[in-house]
């Protein structure tokens, strides 16, 4: 059905911290100065992505999946929702301290197919730009006692970061992105959050947003122990590519390409996000400039395609 890439425009989502980076850093049209999120392949339904060429044009990647699951060889009588999200956010503020559930109490507790495990590419940070990652509870009694007295300096693992670095964050993991950060995000297709920690903030209409304590408690992992991973390096020609992570729900890597690479798809499909310059993919004779800010899925059946330019990116699988 599609010999050529599966093309797809974002779905913006307004937060309390967000910014204008999104516009001033990929062209993209946001809708206002509080834009925190741009969902760029995504089958969600809380921001699902519009396809905008071939066949399918106008339709949305659910629809894709759910009608025509030969583009991601899905099996016939598989009724699994599509399994991947991926964002970009602009932290132009702290974002709440946060915990997301693993896939069995997602399904039990919030009737939801999938908890939330996801990985972060940093695009850009600010100097001095910090994000949360773990605590420093040694007990679930300790964790509750110092959550609950609001012994944040105490509790929380606050580590440095800059553009490039990469970060796994396994469901059960207390993290919070910290303002001046602008991240990649590959995830889970959940959008189940426990808030634990919002500094007191209130939105618009003077409210503090709502906490989640208690099942934060339940779903945290104790003690937090960082995870980790093998990452592993790969030429071909002009192509190189960084294995960031593989594990149970998601591969990801980072391709540096200096020139033109031909490859043969051998995944299911593969999602594509160009983060910094330009190229051409050519399919089947077709040839599909593309830019930073350019995010597609390369579909089941597509096999051989070559590109050619400048440009790195962000590649994840099932």
């Amino acid at each position: 059905m599609y010999k050529e890439p599966i093309f797809l425009k974002p779905v913006f989502q307004e937060r309390i911290w967000g910014g204008e980076k999104l516009h001033k850093l990929y062209d993209y049209d946001i809708p206002n100065d509080k834009t925190g999120e741009a969902w760029v392949i995504s089958a969600h339904p809380n921001g699902p992505s519009v396809i905008t060429n071939g066949p399918l044009a106008g339709k949305t990647l659910a629809d894709a999946w759910n009608e025509h699951g030969e583009l991601f060889n899905k099996q016939a009588g598989n009724d699994e929702t599509y399994p991947l999200l991926v964002k970009i956010l602009d932290a132009n503020d702290d974002l709440s301290v946060q915990v997301h559930p693993n896939d069995a109490f997602a399904l039990e507790v919030e009737g939801q197919p999938y908890g939330k495990t996801e990985c972060w590419y940093v695009l850009s940070a600010e100097q001095d730009a910090k994000l949360i990652l773990g605590h420093h509870a040694k007990s679930a009694q300790e964790l509750a006692d110092m959550m609950d007295n609001g012994e944040w300096d105490a509790l929380l693992q606050h580590i440095p970061v800059q553009a490039g670095d990469f970060i796994y964050v396994p469901s059960g993991t207390i993290h919070a992105i910290g303002k001046g950060i602008v991240i990649l995000e590959t995830q889970q297709s959940s959008d189940i959050t426990y808030r634990v920690y919002d500094y007191d903030r209130v939105d618009a209409n003077g409210q503090k947003r709502e906490l989640h304590m208690d099942r934060a408690k339940q779903v945290t992992t104790i003690p937090h122990n960082g995870v980790a991973i093998n990452q592993q390096k790969e030429i071909i020609g002009d192509l190189t590519i960084k294995k960031l992570v593989e594990e149970k729900y998601f591969t990801v890597c980072h391709w540096q390409l200096n020139g033109k690479v031909t490859q043969t798809l051998t995944e299911d499909f593969l999602q594509v996000s160009v983060i910094e310059g330009n190229a051409v993919i050519k399919v089947d004779g077709n040839s599909f400039h593309i830019e930073k800010g350019s995010h597609f899925i390369l579909p089941n059946g597509m096999k051989e395609y070559e590109i050619n330019g400048e440009a790195e990116f962000i590649v994840s699988r099932v």
